[in-house]
């Protein structure tokens, strides 16, 4: 279908809830969203393009077709949202990563000696199933731990294959291992604790442990009190066990605690497990591509995704933002688990040094996760994507005017490479036969300059920029192209826009069109700190060049003229030229007669002699 078409269709829809699936040209499904109201939000893919994220003009360029399932209400559509996703992992919904976070605990009860594995999916092959649990991490640590609860083997090596071929390794020496390498051991030995752990990983805690408590009493009173000792540490390693298994299968935790941080490369989500105020557990799955989606819409989905499908929930979870579909989210895991479930989202007190913490572990993860050069990649890709460049810019040049009225116009060069500042690249420009203040023709000046000097061989301006960022806007941006033009230049060129504080709020073209870069954090500020430094730059010269014409003004060499009555006469007259023009009568508004008339006839000597 054709841009139109799609557009036409999508006006077509119904004022319904439901869900869009949207399809590439070769039928794979690319995006799945719910709505309200299908008309209005699949509309929106297809009107004001300028407005969408990167990431969200680059799918809809994807979309060949797309097709809606009708729902009877918000709820049913977001189940089948969450449904949809998990079966077609669109390229373009926020994933977590395809279920190697939660996995299964396998047995291979149908093996002699049956062995544990993690897998990512259950499978009809006649293994038992344990999950979905949390992190893959952590379900290794469940399983190690039954391995050395049970004192199962923790070596590679096959049974019954390697029975009596080796010497037993140093697990069995350290007293982690009965040993079934060795040929005296018993096979029924081995099924008898492989039967405890299935017990114990079926949430048996409480029966295995009164029959280990009932053996270990008939071992001590036949004084058997080697087996006692070890069923009683066994006992102990069953409890903790017990508690370790439930908080990481999420069916014990009373409260979850989730966080989100949003880097510049990666970004992390986190849920901590609180059990009776104590934390107990913590999951976390990093997202390696940047997110451009809003942190409520983020969150959103990944809080559905990592509880969708999980039997055993906690009573609350605590959020670190308002979810817009809160109301449908919380009747669907509350229907899940069989309990009601609270979706809040605190504002202060506990709870909210709860989600802080949250929050800090996922920044710590990303930054451990991430390396300085992988950050700044990443970041200069986001940008150069949001610019429309085919490849990340590696040199910015960005550049401001600066003046006092129509005196001491200068304008400043600044310089980053790789989103960091090259300061021996800096230059500052004064500006020359400007008879008053004029940003567009002060720009032009300074840009004809700077380019010609590149022209002419200049070594000091011999690299050419990947974009240009001008101070100001879209007219700005104009001159520069008109510059660029003129030189025989192609340089990508971008005004910096300021809000009504003086605070960079977005890039804009030469064309008018606005960019909003704030849907990615990290290229807000660095497009901040740049205009802030080129701003500073241009300041601090333009303040030097104002101190150095003070210094050495011809009001320095008049007789009764001091430090104060010389800055009262600037202040007042802005320059030294409309001092020596004004008259008599306006410099006495400025200083004391006295020393208004030394002034006025330093300047007017002629007058002062009577010729």
């Amino acid at each position: 279908m054709t841009f139109d078409e799609l557009k036409e269709k999508a006006h077509s829809l119904p004022l319904e809830p439901g869900v869009y699936i949207m399809q590439d040209a070769r039928n794979e499904v690319i995006y799945v969203g719910k709505a309200k109201a299908l008309k209005n939000r699949v509309s929106q893919y297809f009107a004001d393009l300028a407005s969408h994220t990167e990431k969200t003009r680059a799918m809809v360029s994807q979309i060949d077709h797309f097709d809606v399932i009708i729902a009877d209400s918000e709820f049913e559509a977001l189940v089948l949202e969450c449904s949809l996703i998990k079966r077609h992992q669109p390229r373009y919904n926020i994933l977590l990563k395809d279920d190697k976070g939660y996995p299964y605990i396998r047995l291979s009860v149908q093996e002699e000696y049956p062995r544990f594995s993690l897998v990512n999916k259950a499978a009809e092959d006649g293994a038992r199933y344990f999950g979905p649990y949390g992190s893959r991490g952590a379900t290794q640590d469940i399983v190690d731990a039954l391995k050395a609860a049970l004192r199962l083997p923790k070596c590679r090596k096959q049974f019954p294959r390697d029975i009596g071929k080796e010497r037993p390794c140093l697990y069995y020496r350290m007293g982690q291992c009965d040993g079934y390498c060795r040929p005296e051991m018993d096979q029924g030995r081995y099924r008898e604790n492989i039967q405890q752990a299935i017990r114990l990983l079926e949430g048996k805690y409480d029966e295995l442990c009164a029959d280990l408590q009932a053996e270990m009493e008939q071992a001590a009173g036949e004084l058997r009190f080697e087996r006692a000792a070890e069923l009683r540490d066994r006992i102990r390693s069953m409890e903790l066990l017990g508690m370790r298994q439930k908080v990481v299968a999420g069916s014990l935790a009373d409260t979850d605690v989730v966080g989100f941080h949003r880097g510049e490369a990666k970004s992390c989500f986190v849920v901590l497990h609180y059990v009776g105020g104590d934390l107990a557990a913590k999951d976390m799955d990093l997202i390696e591509t940047p997110v451009e989606e809003a942190r409520e819409d983020t969150v959103s989905a990944l809080v559905k995704q990592y509880y969708g499908g999980r039997g055993n929930l906690p009573k609350q979870i605590l959020l670190p933002c308002e979810l817009e579909d809160e109301v449908p989210v919380t009747r669907m895991l509350s229907e899940a688990c069989g309990h009601r479930v609270d979706l809040v989202t605190p504002q202060r007190g506990a709870k909210m040094d709860l989600i802080r913490l949250a929050n800090k572990n996922a920044v710590e993860e990303v930054e451990r996760a991430t390396s300085r050069e992988e950050r700044q990649s990443k970041l200069m890709e986001a940008l150069g994507k949001m610019l429309g460049m085919e490849e990340p810019p590696r040199r910015i040049e960005a550049y401001d005017i600066s003046n006092t009225g129509d005196t001491n116009i200068v304008a400043s060069m600044t310089v980053f490479v790789d989103g960091r500042p090259l300061k021996r690249d800096y230059r500052h420009f004064k500006l020359k036969d400007m008879a008053h203040a004029d940003d567009y023709g002060s720009m032009e000046q300074v840009l004809t300059r700077r380019f010609r000097r590149y022209l002419d061989g200049d070594e000091k301006f011999g690299a050419l920029p990947d974009v240009l960022f001008i101070d100001g806007g879209e007219n700005h941006a104009r001159v520069a192209v008109r510059v660029l033009e003129a030189a025989g230049l192609s340089i990508p060129v971008f005004g910096m826009v300021k809000d009504g504080r003086h605070r960079t709020r977005a890039l804009v073209d030469p064309d008018g069109r606005e960019i909003g870069i704030q849907q990615i954090p990290a290229v807000f500020a660095l497009v901040g700190r740049i205009q802030e430094e080129t701003h500073r730059f241009a300041i601090e010269f333009q303040r030097y060049q104002q101190s150095k014409s003070v210094r050495g003004s011809a009001l320095d060499r008049i007789p009764g003229v001091g430090e104060k009555r010389r800055a009262e006469l600037l202040k007042y007259f802005k320059s030294v030229k409309a001092v020596k023009a004004a008259p008599l009568a306006e410099l006495e508004q400025a200083v004391p007669k006295n020393t208004a008339r030394a002034v006025y006839d330093y300047f007017h000597p002629r007058e002062e002699a009577g010729t």
